[in-house]
């Protein structure tokens, strides 16, 4: 079968400079929409898995598996579990045991402001900072006991819709009502920890006017003790009312719980997708159909059909395949790490190997499926028909 050289489609790309660069865009944008689809699921799936190390088990009320807010255990249950439980990890004699209360609360800025977004808000002890390492202050430092104090996650801000000089140190935050003050802040990248306010645990209970926790999470020392002992330690205390999860269990369950999400996010950009494609054949018509007549000639001169829609798919590869390069070169610019909100606080964009992946594949689907309808219509013409056309 005699072929088109490959430099007869790059050159036919020429022709026209303005379906030219309307090819190209349509496909950018079909690919960049894909490309922030698959950023937002990547960041989500990361978000989620990163929050919770597999050495790390939370031990909360028995019934609350799915929620950590709806958990209440006593502090009695707490010193019970402490003192039963071996092979807690230890550092210098401080034990990686932290004990703590998670509530949504409405916080906002100013006094008079409206509107309050609901934000998790933390109650910590110091051993929060060793059962959690991605946690690392920043500026400023952890409240005190009996300090109306809280510190602020790096997407803190994001989460509550106000600029970040908002939440400097110094600034104020009313939370329920209430005055607190921002004396540090931390960050804890691609967690979910990032968006959260960390206020010291005493003081968050007497303001929620609540007598229990939600949960205590330890880390345990694997050489020592397993999960598995953890899971014995609260079905034979059934006094306590007590269950322990993997904290990356936890995190995974939340993930299968926002599936979907997942699912809108991918439909919704097939479907602008799909209307990007209905866009792209008509571009590919009225390209190909004013050129019916040169491919009646080609084939005259011996050329198989096969051959010309061969060539017409290059054409449009090469212009699809010119926008997804440009789309996934700005989406690592522009939405890479990117903070967006969602249900849990926040997110980051993750425009990794995958998400760019998903795009160029999508951008060679949108280019081969674009060249074929066209290329059909013209090609389905016997060749004095053809060379008639106008």
């Amino acid at each position: 079968m005699r072929r088109l050289p490959f430099e007869y489609a790059v050159r036919n790309l020429g022709r026209s400079r303005l379906r030219l660069v309307l090819s190209v865009l349509g496909a950018l944008l079909v690919c960049l929409l894909v490309l922030t689809a698959g950023a937002f699921v990547r960041g989500m799936d990361k978000s989620l898995r990163d929050s919770g190390l597999p050495e790390n088990a939370i031990i909360l009320g028995a019934g609350s598996e799915e929620s950590i807010e709806r958990s209440e255990i006593t502090e009695e249950a707490v010193g019970v579990a402490m003192a039963g439980l071996e092979g807690i990890r230890t550092r210098a004699d401080a034990a990686y045991s932290s004990p703590e209360v998670h509530v949504q609360l409405p916080v906002k800025t100013r006094a008079e402001q409206t509107h309050a977004p609901q934000v998790l808000v933390r109650g910590i002890t110091p051993g929060a900072f060793l059962v959690h390492p991605a946690v690392q202050v920043t500026d400023g430092r952890p409240p005190e006991p009996g300090e109306t104090a809280v510190m602020v996650g790096g997407t803190a801000h994001t989460r509550m819709g106000v600029p970040e000089t908002d939440l400097a140190v110094g600034r104020s935050l009313f939370i329920d009502g209430r005055e607190w003050r921002i004396v540090g802040r931390f960050a804890a990248p691609g967690t979910v920890m990032d968006s959260e306010v960390w206020t010291e645990m005493r003081m968050l209970k007497q303001a929620t006017k609540r007598e229990t926790i939600s949960c205590l999470i330890v880390t345990l020392d694997q050489t020592v003790t397993e999960f598995a002992d953890v899971m014995v330690f609260t079905k034979t205390r059934p006094d306590l009312e007590l269950t322990a999860l993997r904290e990356s269990d936890y995190y995974g369950q939340l993930a299968a719980f926002f599936a979907p999400i997942r699912i809108v996010a991918w439909a919704t950009a097939g479907l602008i997708g799909l209307g990007g494609l209905l866009g792209g054949l008509n571009t590919m018509f009225a390209a190909f159909a004013s050129r019916v007549r040169e491919l009646g000639t080609l084939r005259a001169l011996g050329f198989r059909r096969r051959s010309l829609a061969l060539s017409m798919m290059q054409e449009s590869l090469l212009a699809a395949a010119a926008g997804a390069i440009l789309a996934c070169g700005l989406g690592l610019a522009l939405l890479d790490g990117v903070a967006v909100r969602f249900s849990l606080g926040t997110l980051r964009l993750s425009v990794d190997a995958p998400a760019v992946l998903y795009a160029l594949c999508a951008g060679l689907l949108l280019g081969l499926v674009g060249a074929l309808p066209p290329a059909w219509k013209c090609l389905r013409l016997g060749i004095p028909e053809a060379l008639k056309s106008a």
